[in-house]
């Protein structure tokens, strides 16, 4: 029992040792000249400094709300994936049905033009 351990303990020494060299590495050889465009605030295509007021479009939300539905979609795909030969074919019909669902809705988001953008 005592050399599982110590295989353990070498295992997380050989981590941390790698990673350490990987770092350093990286720290040591890399460019340190950012320039103004490097070092600028970016976020979502706009300005973030100026007036909170300004109006932007809303495709940004339905992008991000997208993303958060097919992303939820794999949270639910992972496991029924793992126990796939355990779930019976209710379950096989179930998982069909609601990635049916999903694909409607993306159809649905495709046809009216959420995915465009300009």
């Amino acid at each position: 029992m005592d050399t599982e351990f110590i295989e353990i303990f070498f295992l997380i020494l050989f981590s941390v040792t790698l990673s350490t060299v990987i770092s350093g590495a990286s720290y040591l050889v890399g460019l340190k000249q950012p320039d103004s465009e490097k070092v600028s605030v970016y976020e979502c295509g706009f300005d973030p400094l100026g007036s909170s007021r300004t109006p932007f479009s809303v495709k940004f939300f339905l992008v991000g709300i997208l993303f958060l539905v097919f992303d939820l979609e794999i949270s639910f795909l992972f496991p029924w994936c793992v126990i796939f030969n355990q779930v019976g074919l209710l379950g096989v019909w179930v998982m069909y049905l609601f990635l049916v669902i999903l694909t409607i809705g993306l159809i649905y988001e495709w046809v009216k033009g959420g995915l465009e953008w300009e």
